[in-house]
């Protein structure tokens, strides 16, 4: 991997800009950065959550109940702590930090995330980012899968004051080995004070999720909690205001429009309203070592598919 060449000039600003609201998931509170009303995708991505960073005490700990997903694929990536995943394909995977779980949705998968029990009796921090992608009409329906993905397997990049750790699909020159369905990019990035980063043209839509710290983008300066988005081909140059931590994403626009209803994605309603009746039915399967889980919620569900 390596960076592209460094111009001189500040690069052009974005051509958009959200500040991630905080959202409560029962005493665990979250950033989330899409679906935004004013942008619901970038790339395949449709969902961005900053889960922390949160401490917690002695013998608490991040408690997500199972609940199913369908037509999508989820994307963990901690900075701090560890989350134990489980499935209804028998899987027990804990990640840590630099790591990758990557779980394809695809016809139905229900899932639970929780501190290990070693780590909750103790108390500590969690910080991660999790992405949900929306599958290609092509894989809406395959067969549920769960791929974890050692740190040491992700290429980084380590130049200028700057680190990139490369999460999904392609950038700088390098490819992650986490099999995906199109072409995206997802990169971690850590930043000294001035360091400066370009972001390359090769993919159609781009942004940048400052996660800690600030960054400069063409003379304006952005906080933490705000997710920038670029104009196809324009030159960007992010730098660090302070030391900061930034996630890179993008790659090619979903194949038409997606329906996002709770846990599940998909371009048709009709399949997202049996999914409803599946999951509230006890159709999904189920989770070894777990009993609880989320109940269907009761609001509107999607009236129509897409013409």
């Amino acid at each position: 991997m390596r960076l592209p060449a460094d111009s001189a000039g500040p690069g052009a600003p974005p051509e958009l800009t959200l500040v991630a609201p905080t959202r409560d998931l029962g005493g665990f509170a979250v950033r989330r950065a899409l679906p935004s009303a004013r942008r619901r995708m970038v790339g395949p991505f449709i969902f961005f959550d900053q889960m922390g960073p949160a401490v917690f005490r002695a013998g608490e700990g991040l408690d997500v109940r199972p609940h199913p997903h369908i037509g999508l694929a989820t994307v963990t990536y901690l900075f701090e702590g560890e989350v134990l995943h489980r499935d209804t394909l028998g899987t027990v995977q804990t990640i840590r930090p630099g790591e990758v779980n990557w779980m394809t949705a695809g016809r139905g998968i229900a899932h639970s995330e929780r501190t290990p029990k070693e780590l909750r009796a103790a108390g500590g921090r969690v910080f991660g980012i999790q992405l949900w992608v929306a599958l290609p009409r092509a894989h809406e329906e395959d067969a549920p899968v769960f791929s974890h993905t050692p740190a040491s397997e992700l290429p980084v990049l380590a130049d200028r004051g700057i680190e990139v750790r490369l999460v999904l699909g392609a950038l700088y020159g390098g490819r992650s080995p986490v099999a995906v369905h199109s072409e995206m990019f997802y990169a971690a990035a850590a930043l000294e004070p001035g360091a400066r980063l370009p972001l390359g043209t090769e993919h159609v839509e781009r942004a940048a999720y400052i996660a800690e710290g600030a960054v400069t983008v063409a003379g304006d300066s952005f906080s933490a909690g705000t997710l920038l988005l670029f104009r196809p081909g324009d030159a960007v140059v992010l730098e660090a205001d302070a030391r900061s931590r930034l996630l890179l994403l993008g790659g090619e626009p979903a194949d038409g429009p997606r329906h996002i209803w709770w846990n599940f994605v998909s371009s048709s309603a009709a399949r997202i309203n049996a999914a409803r009746a599946d999951w509230k039915a006890g159709r999904f399967g189920t989770i070894p070592g777990e009993t609880e889980f989320i109940p269907l919620p009761d609001y509107p569900a999607p009236p129509v598919d897409y013409p």
